[in-house]
């Protein structure tokens, strides 16, 4: 399967250079973001969620209904929905796309976070009842007689959904740095979402999901999700003076507490945002055009490190992922809906470009490579 685009949903015009704290959601402007999506050829749109946010199934099938092709994905914390339930609504709005839903699960990297939604297990503790939720989707999803689960989280008995996903699956996906998160990624899942890393680190996060899936008995690997937040400009150097700009209004932002992570916000306790602080410790520019002053900037408050160049730059940086192994690119900017339409109309194209070119190389490659044996 060639390489696929996600995006992110947003609800209205708010966004991290012009935040608009506690703005409602703005329908009109909800579904033109979504129809732009699907109309410069996104694959996926993620609907983000937090304690304060949101339902994103709501959001989703709003989405759904306003749209032909883009798939949702549903972002899901198992505290928040039993998951017999979570099962029926995903495959109902499955059903009611014709196959157009992912689910992604979040452990929770923040104790604080998931209390303010009453859930006071450890870090170690959710991942365990994640991986409980993980089969039982599965096993709800698959089961043709009743069924009981005696699990740690949960116990039931006796159940049966009649409500089956439209390819008679959902595709799963997780994210995280940790052991535990390689685990059960690895080991469950069909999608394994990482944060924007130089490559050697992304490879080497690459190769541990890969391990952890052999080690688990699977014949096929997890699908690898890469997330970057690229500042785009006709130029490369008109997009350094660009993302020098966006740095000072977040910067600006953060000062006057309108930030996600405001100045006196503790180092972050997830290892994902940690390595991103460790690596921006190293310096600000990696690889091609890796840039991360934003994650400082943002004390690493999830998916922050961007690309900067021109359209072709950012291109070929993907492309330099994409040859690494990644599948799924995400990426979002900092003015959402204008940048969704800058990278459908200029990165995307580039992009695919260059994927049908190693493809079209390789086949031919491999007819010299048959003639040379004829001969």
């Amino acid at each position: 399967m060639p390489a696929e685009f996600i995006s992110v949903t947003f609800p209205n015009e708010s966004n991290d250079l012009h935040p608009q704290p506690q703005a409602p959601i703005d329908p009109a402007y909800l579904q033109r973001y979504a129809r732009t999506l699907d109309d410069y050829g996104f694959n996926y749109t993620l609907i983000p969620y937090a304690s304060s946010s949101f339902d994103p199934f709501t959001i989703g099938a709003t989405i759904l209904a306003h749209t032909k092709n883009i798939n949702i994905i549903v972002a899901l914390r198992p505290n928040t929905v039993y998951p017999t339930v979570a099962a029926k609504a995903l495959a109902t709005l499955d059903q009611l796309s014709g196959g157009r839903v992912v689910v992604h699960f979040i452990a929770g990297g923040s104790d604080d976070e998931q209390a303010r939604e009453g859930d006071f297990l450890n870090k170690e503790e959710r991942y365990e009842r994640q991986e409980e939720y993980i089969r039982i989707l599965r096993l709800v999803w698959s089961a043709t007689e009743p069924f009981d689960f005696d699990g740690k989280y949960y116990q039931f008995k006796q159940f049966i959904s009649n409500v089956r996903p439209t390819k008679g699956h959902i595709p799963i996906s997780l994210g995280g740095s940790s052991d535990a998160a390689y685990r059960i990624g690895g080991a469950l899942c069909d999608i394994f979402g990482l944060w924007g890393e130089p490559l050697a680190e992304t490879k080497q996060q690459i190769d541990r999901v890969y391990e952890e899936a052999a080690k688990a008995g699977r014949t096929d690997r997890p699908r690898i999700w890469v997330t970057f937040r690229p500042i785009i400009a006709e130029t490369d150097e008109l997009a350094w003076v660009k993302a020098h700009k966006v740095l000072d209004q977040l910067n600006a932002n953060r000062e006057k507490g309108l930030s996600r992570k405001p100045v006196s916000s503790a180092p972050p306790a997830n290892v994902g945002s940690q390595r991103l602080l460790d690596i921006a410790a190293r310096g600000h520019v990696h690889d091609r055009a890796l840039w991360y002053p934003t994650v400082t900037a943002t004390n690493a408050s999830g998916a922050t490190t961007a690309l900067v160049g021109s359209p072709q730059t950012i291109a070929d940086s993907i492309l330099d992922y994409i040859d690494l192994g990644a599948d799924l690119i995400s990426i979002r900017g900092y003015d959402n809906y204008n940048d969704a339409v800058d990278y459908g109309r200029y990165v995307l194209p580039l992009v695919r470009e260059g994927i049908r070119a190693r493809e079209e190389a390789s086949e031919q490659a491999g007819k010299d490579g048959g003639k040379k044996a004829a001969a």
